[in-house]
């Protein structure tokens, strides 16, 4: 995510979660996936994503009648803002600390646990550099 972007509000995440999964879509599908989850007004919504599109969180095309809203920020760059973010407050920079956290917290699959274990293969197959 660019740097000078904002933090989404919890809020602005609900719809950029919609527009992630639904790709460049209209506020009335965005505000029908929302109200299945929570009460919350079509105006609410609107104001919302003209708010996230001035705040350059939002693209809008306006070329056609019905106005068509899409994430300018991706996914992984904004689960990686807040997750770094969460680190450095919540854990002190801690990853590790985050994790048994995390594993202690939650009953890990065994299909988890698998992934978690290749991944930190893999990560000191990164750390020891390329090998000779």
């Amino acid at each position: 995510m660019a740097q000078n972007l904002p933090q989404p509000t919890e809020a602005e995440m609900e719809i950029l979660q919609v527009l992630w999964v639904q790709g460049p879509t209209s506020v009335r599908t965005v505000h029908e996936a929302l109200s299945d989850r929570r009460e919350v007004g079509y105006t609410t919504t609107l104001k919302l994503m003209q708010i996230m599109a001035d705040k350059g969180l939002l693209r809008r095309d306006t070329t056609q009648r019905v106005h068509i809203y899409e994430a300018v920020v991706s996914e992984a760059d904004t689960q990686h803002q807040f997750l770094s973010r969460f680190v450095d407050t919540i854990f002190r920079g801690s990853a590790s600390q985050l994790v048994m956290q995390a594993l202690g917290n939650h009953q890990a699959s065994p299909t988890e646990l698998e992934k978690i274990k290749d991944l930190i293969e893999r990560l000191e197959r990164d750390s020891q550099g390329p090998t000779k």
